[in-house]
């Protein structure tokens, strides 16, 4: 078995078995390659099969120099990911990354926005423009639902429940959650489909994707990002932001307000209760606010 062939069985692996993304596989299979340019410009001539816990400590010794402790971590898990596959398909019997410590990192907290600031992003929209009012349904969709922005260009017509008060979004590892979507986004999701989507002729295969290009076609996350980019800079924003930034800040401000962190958790779509606990950490606030309103000596 030599690397190429590996690296495109684990994609399908991936693909197929696990159901991952088309961004996390090619995030899986850039590290892979890293490690195949890496053992070519050494001339170290090892398989998949072959290579030892050595050989990869090397590559990681190497890539400490130009990649920071976080990047780092994540090639280390790739690489054990990768390895543990080869394993269940009887390949190898061992882990070569088994032996090898991740760096420590901190838990990075995720930025957030304030509600004025949200505010302010989405006043900032030229609603004159041919797209102004798609932009502005597009933000007000994100934070009111907390999707991630592979999730929202994804939503399709037939996925909104306006009457039951739900929209059905099809999250990581293709797996379906129902969220709750407050009346003033169905407003304007509505107002956009019926007075501005009705315009635009939709290419094959997008008849029933909610959000459009000029052209008919889906949009992509670049697009989405370059969106919130030119809406921080005319509002002179110093944070830098991002469509998951107004994720962020969805279960941040639902927990500042009194939300249950087991609900927040089933909208978000995390597979772990972990995931959703480093909201607590954004705020502080909210843990004192916990304990001056329900501990009994307060």
């Amino acid at each position: 078995m030599n690397w190429q062939n590996a690296i495109k069985d684990y994609q399908l692996f991936l693909k197929i078995e696990r159901g991952l993304s088309q961004n996390t596989i090619d995030s899986y299979s850039r590290d892979l390659e890293k490690l195949q340019s890496f053992l070519e410009e050494n001339a170290i001539k090892v398989t998949p099969i072959t290579i030892d816990d050595d050989c990869i400590q090397q590559f990681i010794y190497d890539a400490a120099k130009k990649i920071n402790p976080r990047s780092q971590a994540r090639i280390i898990s790739g690489l054990r990911s990768f390895f543990d596959y080869l394993i269940f398909e009887d390949y190898r019997e061992s882990n070569p990354t088994d032996l090898i410590e991740a760096p420590k990192i901190g838990r990075k907290l995720p930025d957030t926005l304030s509600e004025d600031e949200i505010n302010e992003l989405i006043s900032a929209i030229d609603l004159s423009h041919p797209q102004g009012e798609r932009n502005r349904t597009i933000l007000e969709t994100i934070y009111s639902c907390g999707l991630r922005v592979s999730e929202l260009i994804s939503l399709k017509i037939s996925d909104l429940f306006f009457e039951e008060g739900f929209i059905r979004v099809l999250g990581k590892g293709n797996k379906q959650r129902f969220v709750p979507i407050h009346h003033s986004a169905q407003k304007y999701i509505l107002f956009y489909i019926n007075n501005i989507r009705v315009h635009i002729t939709a290419q094959k295969g997008f008849d029933d994707i909610v959000f459009l290009n000029r052209r008919g076609k889906g949009l992509t996350r670049q697009m989405i990002f370059m969106i919130l980019k030119g809406l921080a800079v005319k509002i002179d924003l110093k944070k830098k932001i991002s469509p998951h930034t107004l994720r962020h800040s969805f279960a941040t401000h639902l927990l500042k307000n009194g939300a249950d962190l087991r609900a927040i958790q089933q909208m978000l779509g995390h597979e772990s209760i972990t995931t959703t606990e480093v909201y607590v950490h954004v705020d502080k606030s909210y843990l004192k606010e916990v304990v001056e309103t329900y501990h009994p000596r307060m």
